[in-house]
């Protein structure tokens, strides 16, 4: 989706030295689904409301809470039973890991799904939620290219639901490049006591083998090619039909992985280290948006098939907290996890943009960073943003402001707000704890070439409406592919939306993609990188090259309007040898 207001963005040259007077010419300023064969029935507890009909939520006074910021979760000395390349005896009925041998497990780590009770706001009533750990957000993963990693995913949510969503799990990373089984097929969902289709038996847990490989592995040899590195992904649920009420719930987690040039270590020795900010300077800021009843509790509407969007601001899972910053660097990692809504984000100074730095889209480094004062994110989309805050007077007072007008769940307004909402106060009065070392370069991470004599074959795939309900080539979600491309193999995807009415943030599993056209001209700079969500707006079109590489089995793509993705907007593709 194009931003018609968007100025545009440049290129940006930034010296290596932290210390440099250069460096600030960068910052000077910045109803039932239709898949329901695999569904059990929907207990909503909720009296559905349109948006337009239901009372506002209960207020909330802003910045009466701080930022959560997690630390990273740390891996067990070992698994009971331990993990092995077959199923376990408890375990759900997957198929075999087909890395397991090649990329043996050398971190291991255990996540209970479960209740919890967590505060939105402390103004209102404390909240059942299910989540990682029983948190919102779940666990904060580090890991590192070259160390593959196993995660032992227990269900323990109650088989009995009170309110909206289903106790049964499938958990997807998005978008690590990782074996099918390991991907959360939307059908591969299970509990003790029953599971989907694409499993052979239910179980207690599911082993999820992430080799932390870069694509390319049977191309390049060793664990791939360095240019295909993923940063900022995040994990959440995706179980079939249930997706939106079980993320909204609070089932998703941000998922970070480095590697020698993006080290995690602004100090980094290494002459091939960015060091970008990092550790308490490397922030990730997951954005949703909720509805609360007139009571304060937590409401969502399922069966609104247009998409719910809330009208409350939450960042990682806090209604408009503020965050004290120190005056230097921090890298921001934006994640846009609503249900429905398209974002268009500023940060704001005395009610003007300020400019910064975007560095990387959907978990991928740009070449160079570009300059920019604003981004814009349909759901699931990331933008790694790097902020300057010694631009600005101790005891400053900045705003993370969202000025797209959004009706209801079907598409923003061509049109921004007078007034933008406010989402998150960063205050500049933390004392700097000793001297910034991060950096921006001018170049940041090379990009594979675009080779079309690589091309196999051309596919449409059209979002679109149909008998009802939400389809991809006139198709509602079905466990059989829509598309078998051989591996080894790149192929041109056409993702076509024919309807004025609608947006459609399209996910492609697996495999980040490039945009070679968008509605028939060159895609904007910030989209010219690898990616992994395709915002495609209404009457819009946009072509993507992709290979598919190193691995086989079943994937999805789909909407990842999180409503239009439960009522059927998704299709199967699998991976052939």
């Amino acid at each position: 989706m194009t931003d018609p207001h968007d100025p545009g963005t440049t290129s940006v040259a930034v010296l290596d030295s932290p210390k440099s007077s250069s460096r600030r010419l960068l910052f000077k300023t910045a109803g039932a689904s239709a898949a329901g064969i695999f569904a059990p029935q929907l207990a909503t507890g909720q009296t559905a409301l349109t948006t337009a009909a239901r009372p506002p939520s209960p207020p909330t006074t802003p910045w009466a809470q701080e930022l959560p910021v997690q630390r990273p979760i740390e891996p067990e000395s070992n698994l009971s039973p331990a993990g092995t390349g077959i199923a376990g005896e408890k375990e759900c009925g997957r198929a075999d890991h087909q890395a397991w041998s090649r990329f043996a497990p050398q971190l291991f780590y255990k996540v209970d799904v479960k209740i919890g009770s967590h505060s939105f706001h402390p103004e209102l009533p404390t909240a059942e939620v299910w989540g990682y750990e029983g948190k919102v957000p779940g666990p904060l993963f580090h890991a590192r290219y070259g160390q593959p990693i196993l995660v032992r995913f227990r269900n323990q949510l109650p088989n009995s639901v009170q309110g909206f969503g289903s106790p049964d799990i499938s958990v997807h990373l998005h978008n690590l490049h990782t074996p099918s089984e390991s991907d959360g097929f939307p059908i591969d969902w299970f509990s003790a006591g029953t599971c989907g289709a694409t499993l052979t038996r239910p179980g207690e847990y599911k082993d999820h083998h992430y080799p932390m490989v870069y694509a390319g592995v049977d191309a390049f040899g060793g664990i791939g090619d360095p240019r295909e590195a993923l940063g900022t992904l995040w994990y959440h649920d995706h179980r079939v039909d249930f997706t939106a009420a079980n993320v909204y719930r609070g089932m998703a987690g941000f998922f970070l992985a480095f590697d020698e040039i993006d080290s995690g270590n602004e100090n980094d020795p290494n002459p091939n280290a960015l060091r970008l900010p990092s550790g308490e300077f490397d922030v990730p800021l997951m954005l949703s948006d909720k509805y609360f009843d007139s009571g304060g509790h937590l409401s969502f509407d399922q069966f609104n098939q247009d998409g719910f969007i809330g009208d409350k601001w939450l960042v990682n899972g806090k209604i408009q907290p503020y965050f004290h910053v120190a005056p230097r660097k921090y890298r921001f990692r934006l994640l846009a996890a609503a249900t429905a809504r398209v974002w268009d984000l500023q940060l704001r100074f005395q009610n003007r943009a300020q400019s910064f730095a975007q560095i990387a889209n959907d978990g991928n480094l740009f070449e160079a960073p570009l300059l920019r004062s604003n981004v814009m994110l349909g759901n699931a989309e990331r933008a790694d943003i790097v902020v300057d805050f010694s631009r600005f007077p101790v005891g400053s007072e900045l705003f993370l402001t969202n000025r797209l007008k959004h009706l209801d769940g079907r598409k923003p307004e061509n049109d921004f707000l007078a007034t933008p909402d406010q989402v998150l106060k960063f205050i500049v009065d933390r004392p700097l704890p000793g001297p910034d070392n991060s950096r921006v370069l001018s170049h940041l991470r090379d990009q594979p070439p675009i080779t079309m004599s690589e091309v196999v074959n051309t596919r449409n795939f059209v979002f679109a409406r149909s008998g009802g309900g939400w389809t991809i080539n006139d198709r509602q979600f079905a466990n059989r592919p829509l598309a078998s491309p051989k591996k080894g193999t790149a192929e041109i995807w056409n993702l076509v939306n024919p309807s004025g009415g609608w947006a459609h943030p399209v996910h492609i599993h697996f495999e980040e993609g490039r945009i070679l056209k968008r509605n028939g001209g060159d895609p904007p700079a910030h989209e010219r990188g690898r990616k992994d969500v395709y915002l495609i707006g209404p009457n819009e079109r946009v072509q993507v090259f992709l290979r598919f590489r190193d691995f086989v089995g079943k994937y999805v793509i789909h909407c990842h309007n999180t409503i239009h993705e439960d009522h059927a907007m998704m299709g199967r593709w699998d991976i052939v040898a």
